[in-house]
C-alpha cells in the first residue's frame, strides 16, 4: 500500500512516517515505480511506534522496543526494565508538575488581581517573594 493508505491505517501522519524512515525506525519496500510500498507488518510497526510515543518513550527507547518487538527470542525482563525506567521518569515528572502547580496556585491566591501595581506573582517570579 502507498504512504497515504499506510497513514490512514496506522494513524500516523505521512510526515511522521517519512521521518521514522529517515532515522531508520521504519524501512519501506519500493514498488516498481519507486514509490514506497507498505505491508500490514509495516502498519503494525507504525501502530507500535505510535502507542510507544504516546506513552512517552523517546525515539531511542522506541528503537530498543521495536528491536525487542521483532525479536521472538527476547526476554520479557528486558522489555519490563525499559518500561520500569519510563514509569519512574513519569512519576518524577508528576511530582515536579505537582510542585509547580502548588507554587503557582499559591502565587495566584496571593495576588489581588486589581488595579494596584504590586503583584505577588511578579515578585515570586523575580525571586523576591
Amino acid at each position: 500500500m502507498n504512504i497515504g493508505t499506510a497513514s490512514e491505517k496506522s494513524g500516523l501522519p505521512t510526515k511522521t512516517i517519512r521521518y521514522y524512515e529517515d532515522i531508520g525506525l521504519l524501512h519501506a519496500d519500493r514498488a516498481n515505480n519507486g514509490y514506497r510500498d507498505y505491508s500490514m507488518s509495516d502498519i503494525h510497526r507504525m501502530r507500535f511506534l505510535q502507542r510507544s510515543r504516546r506513552l512517552g518513550f523517546s525515539i531511542e527507547e522506541c528503537r530498543q522496543l521495536l528491536s525487542l518487538y521483532g525479536d521472538r527470542e527476547r526476554e520479557s525482563a528486558n522489555v519490563k526494565a525499559i518500561a520500569k525506567i519510563k514509569l519512574a521518569e513519569i512519576d518524577r515528572k508528576i511530582v515536579e508538575l505537582t510542585e509547580l502547580r502548588d507554587t503557582l496556585r499559591h502565587l495566584v491566591r496571593k495576588c489581588h488581581g486589581d488595579e494596584r501595581p504590586d503583584c505577588p506573582i511578579i515578585e515570586g517570579l523575580s525571586g523576591k517573594a
